[in-house]
C-alpha cells in the first residue's frame, strides 16, 4: 500500500494520496479535470477527468480505519418489507432477464407514486425506463440527447458524476455558481449560461453536496429559460424524501409546460437504503424514453429482474414511512451540525439531501 503524505491545514489533515501520471494541458472545451493518467492507448475524453474523489476518499478512510463521510450510503439496513419481497422474488423465479426497459409491475408502481407524490402523470407503456440506478439514468439521457459541441448548463458545486457524464456525451459544461450561504442562484449569472448551443440542463434537487432545495420560483425562472432556449432539463430527484424543516420537494416536471421537456430521474438508493441493488428510473416524454431505452439497452440491457420486483413493495410502503425517514435524518443532521459548529466551523443546516 503507497505511502500517506499528511500535511495540517486548519482543522482538518488532508492526506495527499500518490496517484501515477502527470498534470495535462488543459482541454479548450472548457471541461475540467484535475490528475489524469496520460496514455496514447486512451481515449481524449477519459483523460479530461480523474478518478472519482468520492472512491478515491474511501479508500483513504479505509487505509487509516477512519469514518468515511464522503459517499451517501445509509448506516442502517433497508425496510424488510423489501429484503422480504427480494426473497420472494428470487424463490419465485424472477431471475432471468425482465423487459429492457423495466418490469411491468415496476413502471406501473412507479407511474402511481410519481403521479401521487410528484404529481406528474406518466404512460407506463411510453414515458417509463427502468435503469441500473439513476447514474445509468443520467448517463442514457446524455446520450440520448447530446451532440458532441452541444453545452450543458450544471450548477455548481455539483454532484461529482455530471460533469464526466456531459464530457462523455460530447457536451461542453456551463457551469453556474450556487453562492453561499443560502445557496442562491444569480438570475443574470444564469441566463448567461443559455447560449445557442444550451443542449440540455442538469439540476439536482434536493442538491447533492449543497442541501439546496430549490423553491417554485427558481424553478419557475429555469422552466422559462429552458422553454425560451428549447432546452431539455434532465433532473436527478433521488433525495426527493429527504427534506427537513417542513419544505416541499417540488418536481421541475410539473411547472407550467415543463413535462414535455423534462426528464425526471430518481430510484431506489437513498429512500430506501439500498445504494448496492442499482435500481434507478427515469420518466420522459415519448420520445425522449424511446431513445433512452434503446440507450439503456446497449449500456446494461437491464437492471437486476429480481430487484426491480422487489422494488414495487418498496414504492408501496405508507406515508408514514417517509416522514419517520425524513425526521430521523434532520435527526442526524442537526446532531452533525452541531457538532462542527462546536469545534469552530461556520456551517449552515442543509434543508436536504
Amino acid at each position: 500500500m503507497p505511502t500517506l503524505n499528511v500535511r495540517p491545514t486548519g482543522f482538518l489533515r488532508v492526506p495527499s494520496f500518490p496517484r501515477r501520471g502527470r498534470r495535462i494541458t488543459a482541454p479548450k472545451d472548457g471541461s475540467r479535470h484535475d490528475l489524469a493518467i496520460e496514455d496514447p492507448r486512451l481515449s481524449d475524453r477519459v483523460q479530461k477527468f480523474p478518478e472519482s474523489v468520492i472512491r478515491e476518499m474511501t479508500r483513504i478512510a479505509a487505509v487509516h480505519d477512519a469514518i468515511n463521510l464522503s459517499q451517501g450510503y445509509p448506516d442502517f439496513d433497508p425496510p424488510r418489507e423489501l429484503t422480504e419481497a427480494a426473497k420472494r422474488a428470487l424463490d419465485a423465479g424472477f431471475n432471468q432477464y425482465s423487459i429492457t426497459w423495466g418490469a411491468p409491475e415496476l413502471r406501473e408502481a412507479i407511474a402511481r407514486r410519481a403521479k401521487s407524490f410528484n404529481g406528474i402523470t406518466a404512460d407506463p407503456e411510453s414515458n417509463l425506463v427502468v435503469t441500473c440506478g439513476t447514474t445509468e439514468a443520467m448517463m442514457a439521457a446524455m446520450l440520448s440527447l447530446v451532440n458532441p459541441g452541444d453545452e450543458a448548463v450544471i450548477f455548481e458545486p455539483f454532484y461529482e458524476n455530471y460533469g464526466p457524464d456531459a464530457i462523455v456525451s460530447g457536451a461542453r459544461p456551463r457551469y453556474v455558481r450556487m453562492e453561499w450561504p443560502d445557496w442562491s442562484v444569480d438570475e443574470e449569472d444564469l441566463k448567461a449560461a443559455f447560449t445557442d448551443r444550451t443542449k440540455v440542463l442538469i439540476l439536482n434537487t434536493p442538491n447533492n453536496p449543497t442541501g439546496k432545495v430549490f423553491d417554485r420560483d427558481e424553478l419557475r425562472l429555469i422552466a422559462d429559460l429552458c422553454a425560451d432556449h428549447d432546452v431539455v432539463a434532465v433532473t436527478d430527484e433521488i433525495y426527493e424524501h429527504i427534506v427537513f424543516d417542513g419544505d416541499k420537494h417540488v418536481s421541475l416536471a410539473t411547472i407550467g409546460d415543463m413535462a414535455d421537456r423534462t426528464i425526471t430521474i430518481n430510484g431506489l438508493s437513498k429512500t430506501y437504503s439500498a445504494t448496492g441493488w442499482r435500481v434507478g428510473w427515469a420518466i420522459a416524454p415519448k420520445s425522449l424514453a424511446n431513445a433512452m431505452r434503446r440507450t439503456h439497452d446497449f449500456l446494461t440491457v437491464g437492471a437486476p429482474h429480481p430487484l426491480q420486483i422487489a422494488t414495487v413493495a418498496a414504492l408501496n410502503l405508507p406515508e408514514s414511512y417517509y416522514r419517520n425517514l425524513a425526521s430521523m435524518y434532520q435527526k442526524k443532521r442537526d446532531f452533525f451540525v452541531r457538532g462542527l459548529q462546536e469545534i469552530g466551523f461556520d456551517c449552515r443546516p442543509p434543508r436536504g439531501a
